[in-house]
């Protein structure tokens, strides 16, 4: 036999197909509030460090405080025993208290400790509104991480009706063997039963 070749068989290799899809491990991504929760009390604490502010408001809050509404009323008091007996020395005194002390240097004292307590105020409003900001934006995130859970279910359960059309099983004959497919049909799409309702004519006749 001369120079017998055997047939070369082309080999051909199976290459599965790739699809384009992406899959990635995480559905939905969160995107966190950039707000971080803050102490408004420590943080009041901490702009409170001068000896003028924490002056301030320390007699603003001792003003408001019925053992000073005696003391002012006592000093009233002896401004008016000086003035009925003619003393001309408690009326200095306590008339110069009175009027140039408690007027012009007691009324900016205490509002200079009223804008610091205020201050508080703002702060606290200030958190208030972003906490609830931050909550809305929580909210906002479930919701759309729900949506894309239904999107991808819904997405579920087109392939597994697909499935089940590829074997020659349709839904109707899983509804007639007591499987539940409500999960697996379009509610938008489902037709629904119509129920016919009697006219009161119609009702007056079958009862004739």
């Amino acid at each position: 036999m001369q120079g017998e070749t055997a047939p070369t068989s082309s080999r051909t290799e199976t290459i599965p197909r790739t699809h384009p899809h992406r899959h990635t491990g995480v559905l939905f991504r969160h995107e966190p509030h950039q707000h971080q929760p803050r102490n408004v009390n420590a943080l009041h604490e901490a702009e409170q460090q001068g000896f003028n502010t924490r002056l301030a408001v320390w007699l603003t809050r001792n003003v408001g405080t019925m053992a000073c509404a005696y003391l002012f009323a006592v000093i009233g008091l002896a401004g008016l025993i000086g003035a009925f007996t003619n003393n001309v020395t408690l009326v200095l005194i306590f008339g110069s208290i009175s009027s140039y002390f408690l007027q012009l240097v007691l009324l900016p004292v205490i509002l200079v400790g009223g804008n610091v307590l205020n201050r508080h105020q703002e702060l606290q409003a200030e958190e208030t509104f972003q906490t609830s900001q931050h909550s809305f934006h929580d909210i906002e995130q479930i919701m759309q991480h729900l949506s894309a859970q239904d999107a991808e279910l819904r997405r579920h359960a087109k392939m597994l009706e697909r499935l089940l059309e590829k074997n020659g099983i349709s839904l109707q004959q899983l509804e007639a063997e007591g499987v539940t497919t409500s999960h697996l049909v379009d509610p938008i799409t489902q037709p629904q039963a119509t129920v016919n309702t009697p006219t009161p004519i119609e009702d007056k006749k079958q009862n004739a």
